[in-house]
């Protein structure tokens, strides 16, 4: 377990490593021994940091829900991390090109909660009945640790990801807002591209078989540390397709079929 200096130390270097756009070393490298109980505490340390400089919470996000990207992890199980007030961009936006050091696009489906939702025992029912409405997204990831050690080639790991909040960086709403009732998530995919060219394609079903079921699974896990879900917060359910790159002048758009589309620009 690492200690509370250790803790802190870790999440005071994320936030430098953000704010300069400066990556900071693998935390994996640095404490071999590091326990996903240890990353979620410095997620936790970073969080606080967020809030006391101002920051609101405005919801959460669900990672490695396909199983392509659990092999790649070697886990079988996905993580999460908090979304800000800060990080949320219109549908079209243009990204500034100093905000992200190295920004990825993934595809998801995000819910948007009407009531609460605690667990244990949460249910993918559950889900849909505390859902106001569902509706296409994006989420930009980024790496304010290295993807890979200079030195040692050694690459990320779960602990650094789930420390480094999940890779979350932003996200973008769009498309047209739906009742959870109204769709067959499993059946809602998107064709994404960039610059014109079809990068990504996926379905719904890709995350857990269900999108509500990554819900489900975040109110459980977050009720072993006595926190829920909030009404009006927003989630974002897994990605269905791998991060597609998005450097400087990359325009993403993802085209949801009937559903809409979303779409943002990077200077």
């Amino acid at each position: 377990m690492l200690s509370a200096a250790e803790i802190d130390a870790a999440a005071a270097a994320l936030d430098e490593a953000e704010r300069t756009r400066v990556q900071t070393g693998l935390l994996s490298l640095k404490h071999p021994g590091m326990t996903m109980d240890d990353a979620y505490a410095v997620q936790a340390a970073w969080v606080k940091r967020k809030l006391a400089a101002g920051r609101k919470v405005t919801g959460w996000k669900i990672g490695l829900t396909s199983k392509a990207m659990q092999y790649a992890l070697n886990i079988d199980i996905p993580d999460s991390g908090v979304l800000f007030d800060d990080m949320a961009f219109e549908d079209g936006s243009v990204i500034p090109e100093d905000r992200f050091i190295q920004p990825r696009i993934e595809a998801e489906i995000a819910f948007i909660l009407k009531a609460p939702l605690k667990g244990p025992d949460v249910t993918v029912f559950d889900v849909l009945n505390a859902t106001d409405y569902i509706t296409p997204s994006l989420e930009i990831l980024d790496t304010r640790i290295v993807r890979v050690d200079p030195q040692t080639k050694q690459t990320r790991t779960i602990v650094d990801t789930i420390s480094d909040n999940a890779a979350n960086a932003g996200y973008v709403l769009g498309g047209r807002p739906m009742r959870p009732d109204a769709v067959d998530m499993r059946w809602m995919g998107a064709i994404v591209s960039r610059n014109g060219e079809v990068e990504e394609t996926g379905l719904g079903a890709g995350v857990l078989n269900n999108p509500a079921r990554g819900i489900a699974w975040l109110a459980n896990r977050l009720a072993q540390y006595g926190m829920g879900l909030s009404a009006g917060e927003v989630v974002l359910a897994g990605s269905f397709i791998r991060p597609v790159e998005a450097p400087h002048g990359a325009s993403i758009h993802a085209d949801f079929g009937p559903f809409g589309s979303v779409s943002c620009h990077f200077r």
